[in-house]
């Protein structure tokens, strides 16, 4: 198990800017992502937000896919921090990622068995070569009343 000490994470960026040639178009946090005939990508179970019976909770295995467009070579690392932002839940390694000239680039960082002890809202950082470059919020809530059991309703 890896130990981290008490820092702010925000400020841990080195004061670089965003590489101007590179745009995340999107950032996905799903349970499992497949490679389909024709290069293709498959995305099961796409969520925003993780509501439990009760916590803790420990996810088994989920995946943070970023899709990019732009130019050039790039370091891409994904970190979930605590709703305080004190702490890392977890850190992806880093991965190297290269897009051509017009081009476009996906990036998976898949997570297994992670624990997630207290609601809040958590905080899903992408870092390209060390700096920042987006966040987003990741809710873990309680459920207040248990879920009804029976048919659910179609959505249309």
């Amino acid at each position: 198990m890896v130990e981290f000490a008490a820092t702010d994470w925000n400020n841990k960026m080195p004061t670089e800017s965003k590489p101007q040639n590179l745009t995340l178009i999107y950032t996905l946090l799903c349970d499992d992502v497949r490679l389909e005939a024709g290069n293709k990508l498959s995305f099961m179970g796409v969520f925003q937000n993780i509501m439990v019976q009760h916590l803790p909770v420990s996810l088994i295995k989920f995946a943070v896919v970023s899709h990019w467009s732009g130019e050039g070579a790039y370091l891409s690392e994904v970190r979930i921090l605590t709703p305080d932002k004190q702490q890392p839940v977890v850190v992806s390694q880093p991965t190297r990622f290269e897009i051509a000239a017009g081009g476009h680039a996906d990036n998976i960082s898949f997570f297994v068995n992670v624990t997630f002890t207290t609601p809040g809202q958590y905080w899903i950082q992408t870092l390209v070569d060390s700096t920042l470059f987006e966040e987003q919020p990741l809710v873990i809530s309680e459920a207040n009343e248990p879920l009804p059991i029976g048919p659910s309703e179609a959505v249309n």
